[in-house]
C-alpha cells in the first residue's frame, strides 16, 4: 500500500481506521525526515495491514500540535484511534517495526 499526505481534511477517516497507523511528522528541509522517509516508505509497501500516512508539520501546523510534535521528524503509532507509541528521531526499521507490534 502506498503512502497517504494526512491533512486536516481527512485525518478523521485515518483517526478511525480500523488497522494500526503509523503517522510520519516531517518538513522538507528536514535532513533526518528525508533519512527516515524511505524506510516509512518500505514499510507502506511491505504491511498491507498498516496504514501509513506522512504530516507535514509546515503545512499541517495545528495536526502537529494535536501530537504534541517539537521536533522532527517524529513517528507516531496509533490504534483504535488512541496513539500507544510515539517516538522523536531516525528509528532504524527493526525499532518501527517494534512499534507497531507493542
Amino acid at each position: 500500500m502506498s503512502v497517504m499526505k494526512i491533512n486536516q481534511g481527512n485525518f478523521e477517516s485515518v483517526k478511525n481506521s480500523d488497522r494500526p497507523v503509523l503517522l510520519d511528522f516531517y518538513a522538507d528541509w528536514c535532513g533526518p525526515c528525508r533519512m527516515l522517509s524511505p524506510v516509512v516508505d518500505e514499510i507502506a509497501k511491505e504491511r498491507e495491514d498498516i496504514l501509513v500516512g506522512k504530516i507535514n508539520v509546515d503545512e499541517e501546523e495545528d495536526l502537529a500540535r494535536e501530537f504534541g510534535v517539537f521536533s522532527i521528524p517524529t513517528l507516531v503509532v496509533m490504534k483504535g484511534g488512541r496513539v500507544v507509541s510515539q517516538s522523536a528521531g531516525v528509528r532504524p526499521k527493526a525499532q518501527i517495526l517494534a512499534m507497531l507490534e507493542g
